[in-house]
């Protein structure tokens, strides 16, 4: 009889402070994503860049999680989760940093145009994107690893998307608070954020025994038949979110009637209650509820219809605030549905993969739906929400429709023999 290595490593050192040190690196590089989405809309308006350049400037952040993802995912797996987070952390500080400095200069306006346009691309986009392609995977993937069935899967999933989701509140509030005092300033405390996580990783974080790691993880095609239907699901879901995430700013900025600054507090604001919607789906639904994958992916993309359609109409601020709570409560019950039910159908050497696939597969939403959203706004403010309406509306009818929802097997522990595929009844 073999013994698990990654077993008798848990066994020893106990997996549950090695998972909150790898949480708080997914918290810290969340809070700085988040940090600068409330002032993104009105920077661009600050140094002079059009909203489809914004839009083209986060997708090239999306486009780097696409390509780079599994990558990580496996390299997660084959080098350990210290180097990766490391290297991710160190690379987001200096990239922020820099873009600080671009965004100064573009105020001042020592540099305008196309210039500061490339430049927000490669430092905003390609930089930080490829930093924080690293961290969702690693995490995801060390997950599975620790986890061997699927009620304590689902909930470490959805631990992963309550860190991420206090980000966002936290990040709003930071974001919003700081923008008071200036664009600049929020700017400015990013790079400090992932100065202390690359610090907090580099010291506590244990490095795993070689003999746990994987020397040559295993991807996954999308086409697996084990996973595309989950990977249909989330691309759809999060178009829907790509549509209107990037466009927030504009509207609350169009509908309130708002300066650039007032924009950004209240842009804060708004991301704020999203935020708590999916802590609140997350970290107290989706650990009592009991529900499986296909459940959470049936209930939250109902309830983020919802949210969609109160969305739709100029009614006010409250309708408009309490829509992005309710996308922001489906969003977040989804989420770990996505992420945990195809990890039950796979072995731990694909994990990785896997967990780089599932990112990528995000990431892939926000390389067109952030531009699309922007240019739909631009000919008519409602048009992007519209269409996130019947995309959101789609994909609740193919999880409430597709066999391979209906059933799925336990989660298996690490070194198990390949499943038999549930029956497609």
């Amino acid at each position: 009889m073999t013994t698990d290595p990654t077993n008798s490593f848990m066994k020893q050192s106990g997996p549950a402070p090695q998972i909150r040190l790898v949480l708080t690196a997914v918290f810290l590089v969340y809070l700085a994503q988040m940090t600068l989405n409330p002032i993104i809309a009105p920077l661009s308006r600050e140094v002079g860049l059009a909203e489809w350049q914004v839009g083209v400037t986060i997708s090239a952040a999306a486009l780097m999680l696409v390509t780079t993802s599994q990558l990580w995912g496996r390299r997660s797996q084959s080098w350990g989760r210290k180097p990766v987070l490391v290297a991710a952390l160190v690379f987001g500080a200096l990239t922020t940093a820099l873009f600080a400095l671009v965004s100064w200069l573009g105020m001042i306006g020592a540099i305008t145009g196309g210039v500061l346009f490339v430049l927000f691309v490669l430092l905003r986009g390609v930089g930080f994107g490829t930093a924080i392609a690293a961290v969702p995977p690693t995490a995801q993937a060390y997950i599975a690893d620790v986890t061997d069935d699927e009620a304590t899967r689902v909930k470490g999933m959805a631990g992963v998307g309550a860190v991420q989701g206090m980000a966002m509140i936290g990040g709003s509030i930071v974001g919003g608070l700081l923008a008071a005092f200036g664009l600049l300033t929020p700017l400015i405390v990013v790079p400090v954020m992932l100065i202390a996580g690359f610090v907090i990783v580099a010291t506590r974080l244990r490095r795993e025994p070689r003999t746990t790691l994987i020397e040559q993880p295993r991807s996954v095609r999308p086409t697996d038949a084990r996973v595309w239907p989950f990977l249909l699901a989330g691309f759809g879901i999060f178009t829907s979110l790509g549509f209107i995430q990037v466009i927030i700013g504009f509207i609350v900025q169009d509908r309130l009637g708002l300066d650039t600054n007032a924009a950004g507090v209240l842009t804060g604001a708004a991301l704020l209650v999203a935020g708590i919607g999916t802590v609140i789906a997350q970290a107290v639904i989706v650990p009592r509820s009991g529900w499986g994958p296909a459940t959470l992916l049936r209930v939250g993309g109902g309830t983020s219809v919802a949210g969609f359609l109160l969305l739709t109409p100029d009614i006010g601020s409250v309708a408009l605030f309490a829509s992005l709570g309710i996308i922001g409560l489906g969003i977040g019950l989804a989420m770990p549905g996505y992420t945990a039910g195809p990890t039950l159908l796979v072995d731990r050497d694909e994990q990785g993969g896997l967990a780089g696939l599932s990112a990528a597969n995000i990431g892939l939403t926000f390389v067109v739906a952030p531009t699309a959203g922007s240019a739909l706004y631009g000919l008519w403010p409602p048009l992007p929400v519209i269409v996130g309406t019947a995309i959101m509306t789609a994909v609740t009818i193919f999880v409430l429709a597709h066999p391979r929802f209906r059933r799925l097997p336990a989660a298996r522990s690490a070194g198990a023999a390949a499943p038999v595929l549930p029956t497609l009844d």
